[in-house]
């Protein structure tokens, strides 16, 4: 009974200790000044009136975070308030043009209502291109045929283009491949079709000249409605007949033709293929009816038709080019041949209601907390977020910033802010892929990450997350405690003591700091991977491998520092260590005019440096980094501070 009685108390103890670490960490994020200026920017960029934070009028509350990177990213030497506001204002209005609504014809409206894709990544209006008076050859058109015609004296056919979100048209030469399918009576080119385009050219209008147009373009895509009846007729005539397993090489050589069907699988990256030169190639993994899978291959310029394409879309190709693969000459694939014509079945646009849940509610914003009334239950309760055909709900445009007790099954686009506690590679799954454990106020999660450097307190975004606990994948992340523009941008970031850095183990600490002290026996230069910039074996060889990547890397070594330093402020002192430019610019030397100076006159050096004032970025790295056999490895000792980013202070 007494022991029964001990157990209760001590796991009552343990309850509240979870508990009371869970509220300090807590209190920590809502101290965060990098989240504060997110809640600050997003509730200035919300219109006044906004009853909703669902409504489209809001910005998301990771396009914001990723904007503020980006502006930081380009602003490497540090952004002030007024910049990052003035840039997430412009951006903002130039995002919202999509959804501002144009005085357009009755017929185009109509088709707007049935429209359910989703935009392409580098869709542009044509609005913007009369504001910009300039067109990128990567940029994509979504475009609606409002006019086919000869020009007068000519035999060159014009398209007259409009699309859903501008008031402007803007004509098109048409390039001679689609000559034949703008017949007047049965071309296929006529008033009311969609049609994708990319690599265009702009034609500005000289002076007294008129009005700018498109150049033509081989890239175009023609959109088919399976609903209605001539599309579908097409399809089941000149596209049904044929399939992958009909396909072959010697009719194709022989003059025969193929018209295919078939769903895009999958989008490779782009490679560089050793052909006359280097050439770029795009491989698309394409299933037919069948189930049957063949590879389109799309080479140099051709790599923008890429653009126009989605997962999920059904391809009719009509006339590609057969060729042997390049790895494996029994093996058939396609390409997009000089008579190659493209028409596309999108994707339909499904969409999913997602719940709110009490985390985010509880973190809406200083907006929506001050009219917040807890005995009226959540403000906000549902939304309607998109989904792919593999059931997958997309979360980029989610509003509210996503925590990891949030995640579960089918979520895609996924953005996280939080801090990396272990990294850990598995021999069995793949080289140079980890898996790193995020974690943030309300748990932690695994990611399935192919990592290039050691994070600390980051911003991530995940691809695709199956399951909770096994396999969720990481896309992008940026690493905010090595970020240059960090340590001048005082509105991201309040001044720490170094006194206080204990408080707060997870956090990225902003300090001005002195040395105090720097020992000629902790200066050590050692050869490093540039990728990565993990230290290799000093002792020389012809197959050096880095233990970090795991992979061999004699064209990318080169010297770099390990210092262990001893800086101070006002408050207190500590014992820190740093690698690579941080070490460099601490230092104000580089690893080989070091290595050029005597034993002397290095020491001699190291006096000189004491008391030089910087601003740093410190954090705590008393974290695991697993191996597949040797367990923990502690390759900075036991040094509990890491000072990840350093400057000078004039």
């Amino acid at each position: 009974m007494i022991s029964s009685s001990k157990s209760i108390k001590s796991r009552n103890e343990d309850s509240i200790m979870i508990e009371n670490r869970q509220q300090q960490s807590q209190e920590d994020e809502e101290e965060d000044p990098f989240l504060r200026f997110v809640d600050y920017a997003r509730s200035l960029l919300s219109p006044e009136n906004n009853d909703s934070v669902l409504e489209s009028s809001t910005p998301s509350w990771s396009w914001i975070v990723s904007r503020i990177l980006k502006t930081c990213i380009a602003y490497s030497s540090g952004v002030t308030a007024a910049i990052l506001l003035s840039d997430l204002s412009l951006a903002w209005s130039e995002q919202r043009r999509f959804r501002v609504p144009k005085k357009m014809p009755e017929w185009i409206e109509q088709l707007k209502k049935k429209n359910r894709r989703t935009k392409l990544v580098n869709t542009v209006t044509i609005d913007s291109i009369y504001e910009k008076n300039f067109l990128s050859t990567s940029s994509v058109l979504e475009a609606v045929v409002v006019d086919a015609f000869v020009l007068p004296g000519t035999n060159i056919y014009m398209l007259t283009l409009g699309d859903f979100w501008s008031s402007n048209n803007i004509d098109l030469y048409l390039h001679r491949r689609y000559y034949d399918l703008v017949d007047p009576c049965h071309g296929i080119l006529r008033k009311g079709r969609e049609v994708f385009l990319t690599g265009c050219y702009l034609r500005t209008a000289a002076e007294g000249s008129g009005y700018p147009r498109l150049l033509p373009t081989e890239y175009i895509v023609i959109l088919l409605d399976e609903d209605q009846d001539d599309d579908a007729m097409l399809l089941g005539a000149q596209f049904c007949s044929d399939s992958f397993s009909s396909i072959s090489l010697d009719a194709f050589t022989e003059g025969a033709s193929y018209s295919l069907y078939a769903r895009i699988e999958s989008m490779g990256s782009p490679e560089t293929q050793a052909i006359s030169g280097c050439v770029q190639k795009k491989q698309i993994i394409l299933v037919d009816n069948d189930g049957v899978k063949m590879k389109f291959l799309l080479w140099g310029e051709q790599l923008l038709l890429a653009n126009l394409f989605s997962v999920g879309n059904m391809l009719a190709l009509d006339k590609p080019y057969i060729a042997s693969s390049v790895d494996d000459a029994q093996e058939l694939c396609l390409e997009y041949g000089s008579a190659t014509q493209i028409y596309m079945v999108p994707v339909i646009q499904h969409e999913e209601q997602v719940s709110i849940s009490l985390t985010q509610n509880r973190c809406l914003g200083s907006r929506m907390l001050s009219t917040y009334d807890p005995s009226q239950g959540p403000k906000v309760s549902q939304l309607t977020l998109p989904c792919d055909s593999q059931g997958s709900v997309d979360f980029r445009n989610y509003p509210f910033r996503a925590f990891i007790t949030d995640l579960h099954d089918k979520m895609t686009g996924i953005s996280l802010y939080g801090c990396v506690t272990d990294i850990l590679w598995d021999e069995n799954i793949a080289k140079t892929v980890f898996r790193l454990r995020i974690r943030d106020t309300t748990g932690s999660i695994w990611v399935t990450w192919k990592i290039r450097s050691w994070p600390h307190h980051i911003y991530l975004w995940l691809d695709m997350l199956h399951d909770k606990t096994k396999a969720v994948t990481g896309a992008a992340f940026v690493n905010l405690s090595c970020l240059p523009a960090m340590l001048n941008s005082s509105c991201l970031h309040k001044l720490s003591l170094l006194a206080d850095l204990s408080k707060q183990n997870d956090a990225t600490h902003i300090c001005q700091v002195w040395l105090d002290q720097v020992e000629y026996y902790h200066v050590n230069t050692r050869l490093s991977h540039s990728l990565c910039g993990h230290f290799l074996d000093n002792s020389p060889s012809k197959f050096m491998k880095c233990n970090f990547c795991h992979c061999a890397c004699d064209s990318e070594v080169v010297n770099t520092f390990h210092l262990k330093i001893t800086i101070a402020d006002e408050s207190t002192k500590i014992f820190a260590w740093c690698t690579g430019e941080t070490a460099s610019e601490l230092l104000q030397i580089s690893p080989d005019e070091f290595c050029e100076l005597t034993e002397e006159e290095q020491i001699m050096y190291f006096s000189s440096l004491e008391n030089e004032r910087f601003i740093v970025a410190i954090v705590n790295c008393q974290r695991q980094v697993l191996g597949p056999r040797d367990g923990q490895t502690q390759e900075y000792d036991d040094v509990a501070w890491e000072i990840t980013r350093a400057q000078k202070c004039e």
